[in-house]
């Protein structure tokens, strides 16, 4: 597996760590900001499961800005032979 230089930025983990937090957030929300903070600060790659739960958000017109914002990150920091 090749080794993820992409990082999670500090704004985006900041948004995780409140979305963790926040008694309204989705399962799916849980789910992206629990991959985006455990990508920050190191070399943590996106699984296929994750990447294709992102993938679902980022193209559901629904979605919200967090979740849209956390998919994209996610899905950023996924494998690219994928």
């Amino acid at each position: 597996m090749s080794k993820n230089i992409k990082q999670t930025s500090p704004r985006v983990a900041s948004l995780a760590g409140k979305t963790l937090q926040s008694d309204s957030a989705s399962v799916l929300q849980r789910s992206l900001a629990g991959s985006a903070l455990r990508q920050a600060g190191s070399a943590a790659q996106t699984g296929a499961k994750t990447e294709a739960k992102a993938g679902g958000a980022l193209d559901n017109a629904r979605s919200s800005t967090t979740t849209k914002t956390l998919a994209a990150t996610v899905v950023a920091q996924s494998n690219r032979k994928r």
